[in-house]
């Protein structure tokens, strides 16, 4: 075994720089989701040069598989992302987006530039174990309903049907060279809520000919607060927030209506769908009890991430061996969403984070922002690792 890490090192080591000028690419051509045409042709064209044959799924998908020894012994899947943001790019660099007001700032041009780099090593080293190896390059991660679940419906997890998957995302709160990784639950569902609070506007001076959405609205986003506080356990992280209000009123005028958007986030599917419930027969129920109405539609989101305790702790395992027990880390519960979630509620997951930041160099900012960029340092680390981690699951017995 000591020998074939050390082949895999020294593989990342060589591949590196490729890798390095793979992602300056991709990050240079952003397209969004699902317009990521260009994107998954150059991804199809390199691994044709590494001697593979890469299929289309979901347009703008892409899915390839490597066969090592004895190919139908088991089959993992590996998972990377290809859209990117609608932000304009602030960083002077010289792989600068060249697509004004699109940006690869969630770090999606690192996780695709690095499942071609896996691709590479395993490629190299298809002889070292005995499985197939899924690569799966999914559409559309930043947009509902989630490039995962067109993909699932279109049968990525069938033919050949892994018995797991592994996926990673960029971390700028950890340094570059390290990783980290939680068990179980980690990354919450997300769904969107749409409120139409309907009343009888009128003027602010005469109160009594009016049906006030303004007030209607305020007590309803304090009692929906409600829903968390007292039907939630408190061991189920939930958070309700509303982040807009939309009351087209003047100083003098009651309007007619009031428009109220906001996110529900848990970890535990039950509660979700009765805090749905829970939600509309609350909202509806105050709202008449005051004298309006109110149309509410929530909009499920992605489910929320679990990882598989034993995959999990097999490839913490080997992280700790391919890089130091040093440089893996224990991750904290996550509120945000991720569409990898649906692969997690179909197979055995493993989803981790890969450290991105650089203090000496000022490579400090967060995903989803105008400044967001990587130590590129990261790249050989996160090809080696998540190589090392498939030829794991792939030893024989």
């Amino acid at each position: 075994m000591p020998l074939l890490l050390d082949k895999v090192k020294n593989l990342a080591q060589a591949f590196a720089p490729d890798t390095v000028s793979l992602r300056r690419h991709l990050h240079a051509n952003p397209e969004l989701s699902f317009q990521e045409h260009n994107t998954a042709t150059f991804v199809e064209q390199t691994l044709k040069s590494y001697g593979l044959a890469p299929t289309r799924m979901a347009e703008t998908g892409v899915v390839a598989v490597i066969e090592g020894r004895n190919p139908s012994r088991k089959t993992i899947a590996l998972r990377a992302d290809l859209d990117a943001l609608p932000i304009v790019e602030q960083n002077e660099v010289t792989y600068k987006s060249m697509n004004e007001g699109v940006m690869h700032a969630c770090g999606h041009d690192v996780h695709t530039s690095s499942l071609l780099g896996v691709a590479r090593i395993l490629q190299e080293l298809r002889g070292e174990f005995e499985g197939t190896v899924k690569l799966i390059f999914q559409p559309g991660e930043e947009k509902f309903p989630g490039g995962a679940s067109v993909m699932i419906k279109e049968g990525v997890l069938q033919q050949p049907a892994p018995e797991s998957i592994i996926g990673q995302h960029v971390f700028p709160m950890l340094a570059a060279g390290k990783v980290g990784f939680r068990s179980g639950m980690y990354m919450a569902s997300a769904d969107e809520i749409y409120i139409t609070v309907k009343g009888k506007g009128g003027h602010a001076a005469m109160p009594e000919q009016n049906i006030d959405t303004v007030l209607m609205s305020a007590h309803l986003i304090v009692a929906l607060q409600q829903i968390v506080s007292r039907h939630a356990s408190p061991k189920t992280p939930s958070v309700l927030s509303f982040g807009k209000v939309e009351a087209m009123g003047a100083t003098n005028v009651i309007p007619n209506e009031v428009k109220i958007q906001g996110t529900f986030r848990t970890m535990d599917e039950a509660w979700r769908k009765e805090a749905h419930k829970r939600i509309k027969k609350l909202a509806e129920g105050l709202c008449e009890s005051m004298g309006g109405s109110c149309d509410i539609d929530i909009k499920n989101g992605y489910p929320y991430l679990k990882n598989d305790p034993a995959l999990t702790a097999r490839a913490r395992e080997a992280a700790e061996a391919f890089l130091g027990v040093d440089n893996v880390v224990d991750l904290d519960l996550w509120m945000g969403a991720e569409d990898f979630a649906y692969y997690s509620q179909e197979v055995a997951a493993c989803f981790y984070r890969l450290g991105t930041r650089s203090e000496e160099r000022g490579i400090t900012s967060s995903v989803h922002t105008p400044t967001f960029d990587i130590a590129e340092e990261a790249l050989e680390t996160s090809i080696g690792l998540m190589a090392w981690l498939a030829m794991q699951e792939l030893q024989p017995q």
